[in-house]
């Protein structure tokens, strides 16, 4: 949906209360996502070890960004989970299916972390 502003550039103000809104989002699903956090916990231990591992700028943007991306698709899972929630607790396949496919669009960009990471430190590790 189109804000009033359309496609015109928005200025500070409105730059700062995307940020909160963003920030709000954010403290949200710390609040009530355990999934979330377990993945925060992951990306504070992970992240910097990355950064330590890559050699390159590609690699660290690459071990990094990886998990950034999982972070981003278990928000996105989370509102999708809200927004069923907010229509009922009551099963309806359409729900189930809705939430079964946000639960595996985040286990495919856990897969893509796998295969970032094993791809780049697996021949340093093995020797392959």
């Amino acid at each position: 949906m189109a804000d009033e502003f359309g496609h015109l550039p928005r200025g500070p103000a409105r730059m700062l209360k995307a940020t909160r809104w963003s920030l709000q989002g954010l403290a949200a699903a710390w609040m009530h996502e355990s999934s979330f956090r377990l993945e925060v916990c992951l990306f504070i231990v992970m992240a910097p070890l990355g950064w330590w591992l890559g050699q390159t700028p590609v690699e660290r943007v690459l071990l990094v960004g990886s998990l950034l991306l999982v972070l981003g698709i278990e928000l996105l899972n989370s509102a999708i989970e809200a927004v069923i929630e907010r229509y009922g607790a009551e099963f309806h396949v359409l729900a189930g299916r809705a939430k079964d496919m946000g639960s595996a669009a985040v286990l495919m960009f856990m897969l893509n972390v796998l295969l970032i990471w094993g791809a780049i430190l697996g021949p340093r590790l093995f020797g392959a």
